[in-house]
């Protein structure tokens, strides 16, 4: 072959080769198309058809790199045409479209592994979204199971203005209806309370971590904990409201003639419209609202300052040291004792601020159309009958219950994350 001259110098790096090859123009085009149709290699010169006679060659420049064992990855590529051949040919443009084929390609090929990385991580997210919500559903199903007794003392003060004490109450109840008296309605409470507390604690942590992303801290602020904990309580409210309506119709005199879930869901739906299942949507939203951003905000707060503490610091380590080799209660950041206590805690708060708005929902809710008032005018009447002290009927029972509500919910929750691998 005329004018072909090898050039191979030391190569450029770790698994990359460079190369050039001073071509005749007319053989220039051939060898091109050649190193086009390699994997991995591109083409791109400019040379005339016919050089003129006497005219140094051009020089055909290659650069190839292997990774892996995925074969050449294309470096650069070019001939460097000689002083007096400048411009572009036929055959150079038959390169050029060579080249962009095989760039057209390697784009498909990265766009391709880019839509299966996304659709992993899409995977992934789904089935930890669902591992979340199953760990709130659980928490929430053995948390209102083991004090349902206590729930059915409170809306017997709420719902049928019961006027005797709380011991008198028991043994009314346990007289009437036996044991099983004591958990009337709990089905139909873990229906709603399952749901909720699953949308509720998987918002927090949603609207947690959004809020922490926004920001750009390290950590969440108190006030950042305070906004997730309203939002989520109003997102879980607007969800699950319709089954705490029925919930409370069942339980209110007469409640026992409608049937179960659907006879009562009916009833309501024929006779007042399906809008009010939304009874006593108002206070429900401005109740859970601080609710919320107190129980999460006031169980965060005591969280971080544990683990912020020398001994939060030491277990913490000292996890980190034992790694998947511990259990799944040695796992919990807190402990067994402090994540009930702090539960507790954050329950009892959020009940005492926002149980005047819980009184005025269950009244809302008792209402029927013909004597319907909005939640201002339902207020005054329950403060003009029995006083500001009426708006904390109930409430003795209400905070024995969420003593051990809040703080089993609590517990219960982060186990099952720890047991589900939620991220």
């Amino acid at each position: 072959m005329p004018w072909l001259e090898m050039w191979l110098p030391p190569a450029a790096g770790e698994g990359a080769m460079a190369a050039g090859l001073f071509l005749d123009a007319g053989d220039a085009a051939a060898h091109g198309a050649l190193l086009a149709a390699m994997p991995g290699c591109s083409v791109s010169f400019g040379a005339r058809s016919r050089r003129r006679r006497g005219a140094p060659p051009g020089f055909l420049s290659l650069t190839m790199s292997v990774k892996g064992g995925r074969g050449f990855v294309p470096g650069s590529v070019g001939l460097l045409a000689g002083a007096e051949e400048k411009g572009g040919t036929e055959e150079a443009e038959a390169l050029v479209a060579g080249k962009k084929a095989v760039e057209e390609v390697a784009v498909a090929e990265g766009n391709a592994l880019l839509l299966q990385e996304k659709d992993a991580r899409a995977g992934a997210g789904a089935l930890n979204m669902t591992k979340h919500l199953w760990a709130g559903a659980v928490a929430a199903m053995v948390s209102r199971t083991v004090v349902a007794p206590l729930e059915r003392l409170k809306l017997e003060y709420i719902v049928r203005g019961e006027q005797r004490n709380l011991f008198e109450l028991m043994h009314a109840i346990a007289t009437t209806q036996g044991l099983k008296g004591f958990w009337k309605g709990n089905f139909v409470n873990i229906l709603r309370t399952a749901p909720f507390k699953a949308v509720n604690f998987y918002a927090y942590d949603t609207y947690r971590k959004q809020l922490l992303k926004w920001s750009g801290n390290e950590e969440t602020t108190n006030f950042e904990r305070f906004i997730a904990g309203a939002f989520a309580g109003v997102t879980a409210t607007l969800m699950c409201i319709p089954m705490d309506t029925i919930r409370t119709r069942m339980v209110a005199p007469g409640g026992e003639a409608l049937g179960g879930v659907i006879g009562v869901a009916r009833h309501m739906i024929q006779t007042e419209g399906f809008f009010s299942l939304y009874k006593g949507l108002v206070p429900s939203l401005i109740s859970m609202a601080p609710s919320g951003a107190v129980f999460y905000g006031v169980y965060d707060i005591l969280k971080m300052a544990y683990l912020h503490s020398p001994e939060g610091k030491k277990r913490v380590s000292m996890m980190k040291q034992q790694k998947q080799e511990a259990n799944a209660l040695d796992q919990l950041e807190l402990g067994t004792v402090r994540t009930l206590l702090y539960g507790a805690i954050a329950g009892c708060c959020a009940e005492a601020a926002t149980y005047p708005f819980e009184v005025v929902r269950r009244q809302l809710q008792m209402q029927v159309k013909a004597t319907r008032m909005n939640a201002f005018a339902t207020c005054l009447k329950i403060v003009d009958q029995g006083g500001v002290p009426a708006l904390y009927a109930g409430l003795i029972p209400s905070l024995l219950q969420v003593l051990p509500s809040a703080s089993i919910s609590y517990f219960v929750y982060e186990l099952m994350k720890i047991v589900l691998k939620v991220e």
